[in-house]
């Protein structure tokens, strides 16, 4: 695939979704196109299942799950502690103090990855840093953490470690069991992040 191609690929989606978005048209994009494409090639963005459970039922503070599906499949479950930002809103302003800062490590995640990494990438390019994405989704979590399956008798010690691991993160957190808590509001309670000071970054930067 040529270099026009994987472009249009990536911001053919990406363009539609923040064209539903007006609040597009004063934001200014960081990277450029070449930029994002060499970013997404390497897929730091991603984060597997593994490293979220152990994050999760350590209690770590130092990230936000943001789960970005819409607010009805957010309310009938969705991971602990995880607060709700859909996708069509991911440019609103009344996120931009919890996606655009350094405090903590914001985690997007959807059934699978399509939604999140296009969060992702619509938050990349206009230069937030600390904005990643779990490898999977949903799906990857429900096979992988909260049902994973044993492996044979003669895996490799690291499969079966794996395996044990998972297995005691699926009983911590309930054994498929996933927060069904609704809001009591129509949007989610945001995080309390203290507000970092707006610094000049140079155009076309990281």
């Amino acid at each position: 695939m040529n270099i026009r191609l994987k472009l249009a690929a990536i911001f053919l989606p990406l363009g539609l979704i923040i064209a539903a978005v007006p609040e597009n048209t004063t934001k200014v994009y960081k990277l450029t196109a070449a930029q994002l494409l060499v970013e997404v090639q390497e897929g730091a963005q991603f984060m597997s299942t593994d490293e979220i459970a152990d994050m999760v039922v350590q209690k770590d503070p130092s990230f936000q799950l943001i789960d970005v599906r819409a607010q009805d499949e957010f309310e009938k479950f969705h991971l602990p502690n995880a607060i709700n930002i859909p996708l069509t809103d991911i440019l609103a302003e009344d996120w931009a103090d919890v996606l655009d800062q350094d405090v903590k490590m914001n985690v997007f995640y959807s059934n699978g990855n399509l939604k999140a990494n296009e969060a992702w990438m619509i938050t990349r390019q206009l230069g937030f840093a600390n904005n990643y994405v779990m490898q999977g989704g949903l799906n990857h979590w429900a096979e992988t953490i909260m049902d994973p399956k044993s492996p044979a008798s003669t895996s490799p010690d690291d499969e079966i470690a794996k395996y044990d691991f998972r297995k005691g993160a699926s009983m911590a957190l309930g054994g498929g069991a996933v927060s069904t808590t609704k809001s009591n509001s129509d949007s989610s309670p945001k995080p309390e992040i203290k507000k970092k000071k707006k610094k000049k970054r140079a155009a076309g930067g990281c």
